[in-house]
């Protein structure tokens, strides 16, 4: 009986044993030294250096600023676009991708040591509370912001917060102080920077980056256009970095036709992947002009590759900026990430757009700098395609890999659109805090003007702004000419385009400076053939 007894509960005992042995080998390993004997690979160099330098190193040192140091290290050894994320970065970069955060809806600027209102978002928390442009902020909650060098990085945090949390600000307003409550609420980043009409048959929507929400505002801005008689189009991804790659194959989508393979990405340890088409789309049949530059990267080049591939775009402006590489994102255990090149991805017709990173990061970063050197932005015969693989597409039309994609109609950089005043004006926000204060000064007249095309035909810069810029710069130390005509003619632009977007934001801004846009012209022409 004894031993029947016992042969049922030997396997359990015998199960139970070998767990406990495997929990205190466990035990003992974490308590022993990594002498490499007791279940514990030697550790790596790395980790040796780290340990040495927290025990015997002369001064006291941030563990982890060391880590993110050598962290940056490895990657660099990886490629140009495998980086590491700090958790404040991460947050912000994230933020960007969902296309939306909390907080109360301004656009804001300091001057003078104060925070003040260039703009509230309409229908936002802040337009709701009463925030007017030109509000200047004295405090939020218990902390004063004004003369106290405070940074946009701090205001932000304090503006920011959880949906439907308050925050107190007390403003000055006509000399008057005043105490507004406004409640956080989700702002939209928006992609896209403007959809309008062009002609009375050519649209035009400009893009900024592939967010969470980018495919919804290209469709709903595709409705209304096409509502108002779009035939055509113009697709700007001029300084579209990309982000994230089913947003822009579904864009594709909408262009193309049947089950057309809009890319397909392949890596070590990822398995071939192919995106196709899967559904009947809002513009397979228009004539279309994709906008490309050098600033065109990543998903942007997905989305324009296919469309030149299957000969479905005309793609004019310059060079893109050559990158074939898909990143994944890993959240790291102290809120840091990790966007790592997983993949390669490639056009319909097996084109890589990745260009070399072999010679190093530095040389990789000096790229688009060679470029002007090379007279690469000048004249469209200065694109070299020697170590470029060559394509054709159905029909016959030459296409490369290698090194972004060559646009079907070359439109030079406009090189005389620089001076070097002017670009200090810019880089110390001169230029842009004279527009402000003379749209403040000049409210009534400025909002006469219903339409961003109403403005650009009847607003002239007269003598007189010009003559108060030149002495509102003269205090930053930034000296116009007044006998330079060229210089007076890009002053007389910038002006009107940086009021454009104080009054209608980018949908102004783009509306305004498309007018004298040798690339859009060039764009309009293709369609009109």
């Amino acid at each position: 009986m004894r031993n029947k007894k016992l042969q049922v509960w030997l396997p359990l005992i015998l199960s139970v044993c070998m767990v406990a042995g495997m929990f205190i080998g466990y035990r003992i390993k974490g308590n022993m030294p990594n002498t490499g004997i007791f279940f514990a690979d030697r550790p790596k160099p790395v980790q040796e250096v780290m340990d040495l330098i927290k025990r015997e190193y002369v001064d006291k040192e941030n563990d982890d600023s060391l880590g993110d140091v050598a962290i940056q290290a490895m990657l660099a050894r990886l490629d140009p676009h495998s980086i590491y994320l700090p958790a404040q970065e991460l947050e912000q970069v994230n933020e960007d991708m969902e296309g939306k955060f909390y907080g109360i809806g301004i656009e804001f600027n300091i001057f003078n040591d104060t925070i003040n209102v260039l703009n509230v978002l309409p229908n936002g928390p802040s337009d709701k509370a009463g925030l007017k442009v030109g509000d200047k902020f004295l405090k939020a909650g218990d902390s004063a912001i004004a003369g106290v060098h405070i940074t946009p990085q701090r205001i932000r945090k304090l503006l920011r917060g959880s949906g439907g949390s308050k925050v107190e600000i007390v403003i000055l307003r006509n000399g008057l102080q005043k105490t507004i409550s406004i409640s956080r609420g989700m702002i939209p980043l928006y992609s896209l920077d403007a959809a309008y009409m062009i002609t009375d048959t050519i649209g035009y929507i400009r893009l900024n980056k592939f967010s969470e929400t980018t495919y919804k505002e290209f469709m709903q801005a595709t409705d209304d256009l096409q509502k108002k008689g779009m035939k055509s189009m113009i697709l700007d991804l001029r300084d579209n970095g990309g982000g994230i790659l089913t947003e822009a194959t579904n864009i594709a989508d909408e262009y193309l036709s049947g089950d057309k393979l809009i890319t397909y990405t392949v890596g070590e340890h990822s398995p071939k992947r192919e995106y196709r088409c899967s559904k009947d789309g809002v513009f397979e049949k228009g004539k279309l002009v994709v906008l490309t530059n050098e600033g065109t990267a990543s998903a942007s080049e997905v989305l324009t590759g296919a469309l030149q591939d299957w000969d479905r775009a005309t793609v004019v402006g310059r060079r893109s900026f050559g990158k074939g590489l898909v990143q994944e994102q890993f959240e790291l255990s102290d809120g840091s990430g990790l966007r790592l090149t997983v993949a390669r991805y490639y056009t319909p017709l097996g084109r890589s757009i990745q260009k070399s990173y072999k010679n190093g990061l530095d040389a990789y970063n000096k790229d688009l700098l060679n470029r002007f050197h090379n007279g690469e932005m000048s004249f469209a015969d200065s694109i070299k395609h020697t170590d470029e693989k060559l394509y054709k597409t159905a029909s016959g039309k030459p296409v490369y890999g290698g090194g972004g994609i060559t646009p079907d109609v070359f439109v030079a950089y406009d090189t005389l659109a620089f001076d070097k005043e002017i670009a200090r004006a810019y880089l110390k926000e001169t230029l842009s805090n004279f527009v402000y204060t003379n749209y403040l000064n000049h409210q009534k007249e400025f909002n006469s003007f219903k339409t961003p095309k109403e403005f650009n035909e009847n607003y002239k810069v007269d003598a007189a702004t010009l003559n108060n810029l030149t002495k509102y710069a003269a205090r930053d130390s930034i000296y116009f000419d007044p006998e330079n005509k060229q210089e007076k003619d890009l002053l007389t632009k910038e002006i009107k385009l940086l009021t454009a977007r104080q009054m209608w934001r980018t949908e102004g801004l783009y509306e305004v400076s498309n007018t004298d846009d040798e690339t859009i012209k060039k764009a309009v022409e293709v369609l009109r053939k």
